[in-house]
C-alpha cells in the first residue's frame, strides 16, 4: 500500500482548499495512491497523530471544498527545530509517515512552510530516508519568490478593490465629505494595499494615495499631500498597508503600542495602522471627520467575491503538485511562470523549496509612483487578470453552502 499526506499551514485564504481538492481530485483520477491523508493543524498537528482520511470524501464534497473559504484541515505557525541541534521532531514525523505507509507529504503554505518543506526535504536526503516532501504556495500578501504570483492573492486583490470602489462611493455623499482610510494587510510587501489601485470610476482610479511598506512614510509630507486634496476635492480617500514604516524603519502601529504580540516565526502581530494615520490627521486639523476601516480577516476569507481564475489557479498548483509526486521529484514547490496577458495564460514549473524559503518578493520599486504615495500602470497590468471571473457558490438558505470537514475522525 501506497499512501500520501497533505497539510496546510499559516494564514488561510478563501482558495486554499481548492488546492487541497486538486491534490485529492487528481488522485482520484490516476489513482497513483490508495488513501490520502489530511493533517490536521499542520505540521503541528500531524506530530500529535492528528490526522483523517481525505479519499473518504465524495465528488460532491470535493466540489463543496474547492468553493470553502480558510484552512479545512485547520492551520498552525509552527517552526521546525534546527535537525543539527535537535532532531527529534524529524524522527517522530517519519515514523508517523512510515506507520501510515505514506509516501510523499504535501506542505500547502507561504514563505515559513516552504522551510519546513526545505527542512524535511534535507533531512530525508541526509538521512537516507525515501520520501518525498511537496510545497505547494499560498498567501494572500504575494510575496513569495520564483513564481509570478500566489494562490489567494488574486481573490484577496478582487475583494480590496471591491470594498474599495463601494466604500469611496459611501465616502462621498455628503456636503461636507471627510478623509477615508482603508488598511489592508501586509506586513512586508504592499501587494495587497496596491490592489486598491483597481477600483475604478469611469476609468480613473478612485484611490487618492497608496501607502506601502516598500516606501519610507514621511509624516510631514503625508501632511501636506493629504491636505492639498482635501482642499481641491473635499474628500480624499487613502490605502495602507498593516506595515508601512516610518523614516527610521519602525513599523507605525508597533511604535505606537505598548504591547508587542508574535507568532511562532517570530513575526509581530500588525494591525492599527489606519488608526495611527488618522489620528495624525485629527491632530493636525487636515479634515473635519475621518472613517477608518480595517479588512482584517475578511480579506483572506470572502469566497463570495473569490475570483475565479485564482480558484481555478488554487486547484491546478495542487492538481499539479499530484502529478509531479507520481514523477518521482522531491524537494519542491509548485511555481506559476506568466506566460502572457492578452490573453493571460500560466504555466506551473518546479522551484527548489530551500530557494522559496523565509525569503520575501517585495513590490517592485519600479511600480511605485515616483512621489512614492501611488502605483503605476505596469502593476495595475499586472494584477487585472488574476481578480478574472466569479465563481457559482451553492446556496442553501440564502446563504453560501459550505463543507465542514469532520476533523475528529481521526484514523
Amino acid at each position: 500500500m501506497k499512501n500520501c499526506m497533505v497539510a496546510q499551514s499559516g494564514g488561510p485564504t478563501s482558495v486554499i482548499n481548492s488546492s487541497v481538492a486538486g491534490v485529492v481530485g487528481e488522485n482520484n483520477k490516476i489513482k497513483y495512491y490508495d488513501n490520502v491523508y489530511g493533517g490536521i493543524n499542520g505540521i503541528e498537528g500531524i506530530l500529535q497523530e492528528r490526522i483523517i482520511n481525505l479519499s473518504k470524501l465524495t465528488d460532491k464534497d470535493l466540489e463543496l471544498l474547492k468553493y470553502t473559504p480558510a484552512a479545512g484541515l485547520g492551520s498552525c505557525r509552527y517552526k521546525m527545530d534546527d535537525f543539527n541541534k535537535n532532531e527529534e521532531e524529524y524522527l517522530k514525523f517519519f515514523q508517523i509517515l512510515d506507520m501510515l505507509d505514506v509516501q510523499t507529504f504535501f506542505y500547502i503554505g507561504g514563505n515559513d512552510s516552504m522551510d519546513t518543506v526545505s527542512k524535511l526535504s534535507e533531512y530525508a536526503s541526509l538521512k537516507g530516508i525515501d520520501k518525498q516532501i511537496i510545497g505547494i504556495p499560498k498567501t494572500i500578501d504575494n510575496d513569495l519568490l520564483h513564481t509570478d504570483h500566489t494562490p489567494g492573492y488574486g481573490s484577496a486583490a478582487k475583494y480590496i478593490a471591491t470594498t474599495t470602489l463601494e466604500t469611496y462611493l459611501d465616502s462621498r455623499i455628503y456636503p461636507n465629505n471627510g478623509v477615508f482610510i482603508l488598511e489592508t494587510m501586509g506586513r512586508d510587501t504592499g501587494w495587497l494595499a496596491a490592489s486598491a489601485a483597481l477600483a475604478k470610476l469611469n476609468g480613473e482610479s478612485v484611490v487618492d494615495f497608496i501607502y506601502l511598506p516598500e516606501k519610507e512614510f514621511i509624516e510631514e509630507k503625508f501632511l501636506s499631500e493629504v491636505s492639498d486634496v482635501f482642499q481641491k476635492k473635499n474628500r480624499a480617500y487613502i490605502v495602507v498597508s498593516e506595515g508601512v514604516k516610518d523614516e527610521s524603519g519602525e513599523t507605525l502601529f508597533i511604535r505606537d503600542s505598548d504591547s508587542k504580540t508574535h507568532d511562532g516565526f517570530s513575526h509581530a502581530q500588525l494591525g492599527g495602522v489606519g488608526k495611527y494615520i488618522e489620528k495624525v490627521i485629527k491632530d493636525n486639523k487636515i479634515a473635519p471627520k475621518t472613517r477608518v476601516l480595517e479588512l482584517s480577516v475578511a480579506q483572506r476569507s470572502a469566497m463570495h467575491l473569490a475570483s475565479m481564475t485564482d480558484i481555478e489557479e488554487a486547484y491546478l498548483v495542487g492538481k499539479q503538485a499530484m502529478k509531479y509526486s507520481a514523477q518521482g521529484h522531491t524537494g519542491f514547490m509548485v511555481g506559476m511562470k506568466r506566460l502572457g496577458n492578452n490573453p493571460y495564460e500560466i504555466e506551473t514549473y518546479r522551484v527548489e523549496a530551500s530557494k522559496v524559503a523565509n525569503n520575501i518578493k517585495y513590490f517592485p520599486k519600479e511600480w511605485i509612483a515616483l512621489e512614492g504615495n501611488n502605483i503605476t500602470d505596469e502593476a495595475i497590468e499586472y494584477m487585472a487578470p488574476l481578480i478574472i471571473g466569479e465563481p457559482t457558490l451553492p446556496i442553501e438558505e440564502g446563504l453560501p453552502k459550505y463543507i465542514d470537514l469532520n476533523k475528529e475522525n481521526l484514523i
